[in-house]
C-alpha cells in the first residue's frame, strides 16, 4: 500500500475515457466517478473534478468528426459540447445528494494574482456549500493569440492541484500507466510503478500519443507530473477503466504508476513558479550569481529585456528563475540605460531593485 492520506484530490478524466467512440458523453462512466467522489466525501475527502471532452463531444453533436477544425470552430464546438458534459455531471451527482459547480478557467486564472485568490475563495466556498467543482478550460475564449491557453487538460489539473493544496492528483487515462516502453510496440513493456525524479531518459520515454479528440500524450503528463511534484503534491496515472479506481488510489492501492511529492514551495511562491511570464529578463553572470546568493536584481545586472509587461507581472529571469516585476518594462528599460551611462561616465551607482529577491523563485 502507497501512504498517501490526502485531505483534498483532484481528478483529472481524459476525453478518450469519458467520451465513446462516437465521441458521445458515457454517462453510465461519469455516473460510476460521482459514486466514487462520493464514497469520497464519507471519509471527509474533497474532490476536484477536471473533466476533458467538451470539444469531441460538441463535435460529436453538431456531426464535424473527422473534419478538420479551425479555432473558431473548436470553440464552437466547446460551447456546445460544455452544456451537455455539465448537464451529464450534474444529473450524475444529483443521485448522491450532491450539487456540481462550473469552473471554466484560462491561464491568467493563476497568472494574475487578484484572479487566482478570487478564484481559490471561490473553490473554497464551493467545498464549505458542499458543491463539487467541475473544471474545465475555458475552450471558447482561450486561444494561442491571447497567450490564455494551458494546451492541454493535465496540465489544468496539475496546477489546479498546487494551487489548491491537494494532495494527490488523479490523471485518468486509457492506459494503466507509464511503461518502460511503448506497451504497443514492444510486448515485454514493464509499468514503473513509482518515478521520484523526472530524468532526461524518462522524458524520451514519454513519446507521444495522440488521438483524434484528445489533446495529450503521456509527455504532457509528464510535464503534469513535474508541476505536482515541485508543489508537493503525489501525482498518479491510471488506468480509467479500472473498476473503482478513484477509491482504490486515493485509499493507496498500488495502481498506476505514482509520482512522489518532491519540493515543498509556498503557496506564493508556486503562484509565482507556475504563472504565465508576461516578460524575460536576461541578466549576466555575476547578477545570476548574486540572486542565487540571495541577493535583488539590480538595473546594472540586466543584459536585455523582452516583452512587455507591467509592474506586479510575473517574468521570466534568464533560463533559471521567475519573479514579480517592481517595476513596468518601460521603466525597467529606462533604469537599465541610465546604468550603463552612468557605469561610463565612472559613476559607481547599480540603482535600486527592479525584482526583489523575496519575489524570486528558483527552478530546474
Amino acid at each position: 500500500m502507497r501512504d498517501l492520506h490526502p485531505r483534498r484530490i483532484v481528478i483529472k478524466i481524459g476525453t478518450n475515457t469519458i467520451c465513446k467512440d462516437d465521441g458521445t458523453v458515457d454517462q453510465a462512466y461519469i455516473d460510476d466517478v460521482a459514486r466514487q467522489v462520493a464514497e469520497l466525501d464519507k471519509d471527509g475527502i474533497q474532490s476536484i473534478v477536471v473533466t476533458s471532452g467538451a470539444i469531441g463531444s460538441g463535435s460529436s453533436e453538431l456531426s464535424l468528426d473527422g473534419k478538420k477544425k479551425d479555432v473558431a470552430m473548436k470553440q464552437a464546438c466547446a460551447a456546445v459540447g460544455q452544456a451537455t458534459l455539465m448537464l451529464a455531471w450534474r444529473d450524475a451527482f444529483r443521485r448522491y445528494g450532491k450539487s456540481v459547480g462550473q469552473v471554466l478557467l484560462t491561464y491568467g486564472a493563476f497568472s494574475d494574482r487578484a484572479r487566482y485568490l478570487d478564484l481559490r475563495k471561490a473553490l473554497d466556498e464551493m467545498f464549505r456549500l458542499g458543491v463539487v467543482p467541475i473544471v474545465n478550460e475555458n475552450d471558447v475564449i482561450a486561444t494561442d493569440e491571447i497567450e490564455e491557453i494551458f494546451g492541454d487538460n493535465d496540465k489544468l489539473s496539475a496546477l489546479v492541484a498546487s494551487k489548491m493544496d491537494a494532495g494527490l492528483l488523479i490523471l485518468l487515462t486509457d492506459v494503466d500507466g507509464l511503461y518502460d516502453r511503448n506497451p504497443e510496440a514492444d510486448q515485454d513493456a514493464k509499468l514503473i510503478p513509482t518515478v521520484d525524479e523526472i530524468t532526461k531518459d524518462l522524458e524520451r520515454i514519454a513519446g507521444e500519443k495522440k488521438k483524434e479528440r484528445s489533446t495529450g500524450g503521456m509527455r504532457t503528463k509528464i510535464n503534469a507530473a513535474r508541476i505536482a511534484m515541485q508543489s508537493g503534491c503525489n501525482m498518479v496515472i491510471a488506468n480509467g477503466r479500472t473498476p473503482n479506481v478513484i477509491v482504490r488510489v486515493t485509499r493507496g492501492e498500488e495502481l498506476g504508476t505514482l509520482f512522489t511529492a518532491q519540493s515543498h514551495y509556498t503557496n506564493r511562491e508556486r503562484w509565482i513558479l507556475f504563472a504565465c511570464p508576461r516578460g524575460k529578463v536576461i541578466v549576466d553572470e555575476g547578477a545570476e550569481r548574486a540572486l542565487r546568493d540571495g541577493g535583488s536584481l539590480l538595473p546594472c545586472g540586466i543584459i536585455s529585456i523582452e516583452g512587455k509587461f507591467k509592474k506586479g507581472d510575473v517574468v521570466r529571469i534568464g533560463s533559471f528563475a521567475k519573479g514579480l516585476a517592481n517595476v513596468s518594462s518601460t521603466e525597467m528599460q529606462s533604469r537599465m540605460v541610465k546604468c550603463r551611462e552612468e557605469k561610463a561616465a565612472g559613476k559607481n551607482n547599480n540603482g535600486n531593485a527592479v525584482i526583489s529577491h523575496e519575489n524570486i523563485v528558483f527552478h530546474d
